[in-house]
């Protein structure tokens, strides 16, 4: 249910949350970490970083760093600005908003599915998938 660039995202940030808060990190390593092109990872956290979640620094010592601390980093926080997982209200099979007067055949039951879902990306938080591989993360997000 994530993207690709989500998941990307997701791998890159649980990757810097292993480094010491003040340490810069090089998008190309943690592009060789995750196994994401480095070019590609680099404007990802750029993008990242226009929406507050990591800072970068060029130069000699620069590279990118999480802007808060992993703990207070969840996984909707990451994903919401690539995905939009937030405007997911609409019927899933296609047929514009739904509602409880006039649900579609799977309104209730993707109400249910989103809900938990939802709940799972704002209760996970980058310091939780830090203790593993970041790949690993990956290959349990979807990336298998």
């Amino acid at each position: 249910m994530i993207s690709k660039t989500g998941l990307h995202a997701v791998m890159a940030l649980t990757e810097m949350a292993k480094s010491t808060p003040e340490a810069y990190v090089g998008a190309g390593a943690i592009a060789r970490k995750i196994g994401a092109p480095q070019n590609y990872l680099g404007k990802l956290l750029q993008s990242l970083a226009s929406h507050g979640l990591v800072e970068s620094q060029k130069g000699l010592h620069g590279g990118f760093r999480l802007k808060r601390a992993p703990e207070e980093l969840t996984l909707f926080d990451v994903v919401e600005p690539i995905d939009h997982v937030s405007r997911w209200s609409g019927c899933f099979l296609g047929g514009g908003i739904c509602s409880e007067e006039h649900p579609c055949a799977v309104h209730v039951r993707w109400q249910e599915v989103r809900t938990v879902y939802l709940r799972f990306l704002s209760e996970t938080t980058i310091a939780d998938l830090a203790q593993r591989d970041a790949r690993e993360v990956g290959a349990m997000l979807g990336a298998g």
